[in-house]
């Protein structure tokens, strides 16, 4: 009994400093769940120096300088904070080397053109010698450009066996002139083309399909396209002939809409099932221009939904169509690695459907609730800035996603 009133002193204290180690755990707990929830905001437009000066460069730490033009409801993104961060990190390191041979009056280092629908191929080829990635110094590359056009070749009349060969020709010839090609096989060096040829015209060179970095306009998973390692190049027709759309979803009264060759199974289908429809506009063939000037464009304005059923390919420039125009692009196709797809979130400003869901298209573009549809309109226009071309470039357009698909590739590569 002597003993006990001695030990109460010892025992509350030390269930004194229990219940504070308790508390400022608890605290901690706290303000760590509270920092990671809080959003980070973004301003919702470019600034005016951004948008006078794309060639900024952002030097410094990490934290310090990176762009913050993301709109102000990253919603679109699976990753918004990942993404600035990689984004800026991209702009103040990324090299790239691009193969000096080959004439510029044949099939190699410049464009074609910059219109129509494979300008994609002709802006990146532009892009890219002018762009601040570009590097003379080999040893300072990240990644080596191979600068052949296919879309020069069929510009030419080249037919396809010799594509092959002129392709297999010119690589290899690189491969034994440069030491860069087998220190890694090619997993660093990278092409790119929109036209359909393009795949056929590299199929002489199986290990370049196999470890080499594609840039493709028509990334398929069933004709070769390895998604973790190629890159999806977004189809765009240029020039656009109207202004983008926007804020105008009072005058989108039509329900569905889509015009075009039956050039594929899923737009034989689709004509066949939809064409004489009273709430969707479905066409079998393009829009004569003989009634009226730039009548197709217009429908883009009018409609709510936009149909993008895969044509000879699984990719149509009609979703970049869709995406300028404002009208939510109801993609309609199988096996479709879509543009930036691990960095947007499709799913939040477009209808991404199975073909054989097209039988039951109206229903599905009924089931969804006005609000819904606001939702998905506003983030598309959020992501408009994304499939843009620009020469020269500017932050954020179609030229630097693609670069920064890239970046996110090259750090897979060991050597």
């Amino acid at each position: 009994m002597a003993g006990k009133p001695s030990s109460l002193p010892a025992c509350s204290l030390q269930r004194f400093l229990l219940t504070l180690a308790a508390l400022t755990l608890i605290s901690f707990t706290f303000l760590s769940l509270r920092s990671l929830r809080s959003s980070p905001q973004y301003p919702s437009h470019l600034s005016s120096s951004s948008r006078s000066s794309p060639g900024v460069s952002f030097d410094g730490d990490p934290g310090v300088g990176e762009p913050s033009d993301l709109p102000s409801s990253p919603t679109v993104y699976h990753s918004p904070e990942v993404f600035r961060r990689n984004y800026a990190e991209m702009e103040r390191k990324f090299k790239v080397f691009i193969y000096p041979d080959g004439d510029p009056n044949t099939y190699y280092q410049t464009p074609r053109k910059l219109t129509g629908k494979y300008a994609s191929e002709g802006y990146f080829f532009q892009n890219i010698r002018e762009s601040r990635f570009r590097t003379d110094d080999p040893d300072q590359a990240h990644l080596f450009f191979v600068p052949i056009s296919p879309h020069k070749m069929r510009g030419k009349g080249t037919s396809y066996e010799n594509m092959t060969t002129i392709v297999q020709n010119y690589v290899e010839g690189l491969i034994s002139k440069y030491p860069y090609w087998n220190r890694t096989l090619g997993a660093d060096h990278f092409l790119v083309t929109c036209h359909d040829v393009g795949v056929r015209a590299f199929e002489g060179l199986p290990f370049l399909i196999k470890n080499s970095i594609r840039v493709v306009c028509s990334p398929s998973y069933d004709v070769g396209y390895i998604p973790h390692k190629d890159v999806a190049l977004p189809q765009v027709l240029q020039p656009f002939a109207l202004p983008a759309g926007g804020n105008d979803i009072e005058n989108r009264t039509v329900l569905g809409f889509w015009a075009g060759h039956r050039n594929s199974k899923i737009r034989v289908i689709l004509a066949r099932v939809w064409e004489n429809d009273t709430e969707l506009a479905i066409s079998n063939n393009r829009i004569s221009r003989a009634i009226g000037e730039l009548v197709y464009q217009k429908r883009f304005y009018k409609t709510k939904f936009c149909i993008c059923p895969g044509g000879s390919q699984v990719n149509s420039a009609r979703i970049a169509d869709s995406i300028h125009y404002g009208c939510i692009p109801v993609i309609l196709s199988n096996y479709y690695d879509l543009p930036f797809n691990d960095i947007l979130d499709w799913h939040k400003f477009s209808l991404i459907l199975k073909e054989s869901d097209v039988y039951q298209l109206k229903s599905i573009l009924k089931s969804i609730s006005h609000e819904q549809f606001i939702a998905l309109h506003k983030s598309l226009v959020e992501v408009q800035k994304h499939f843009e071309w620009h020469t020269p470039p500017v932050r954020y357009d179609a030229f630097h996603m693609v670069m920064y698909e890239l970046w996110l590739r090259h750090h897979v590569i060991k050597y």
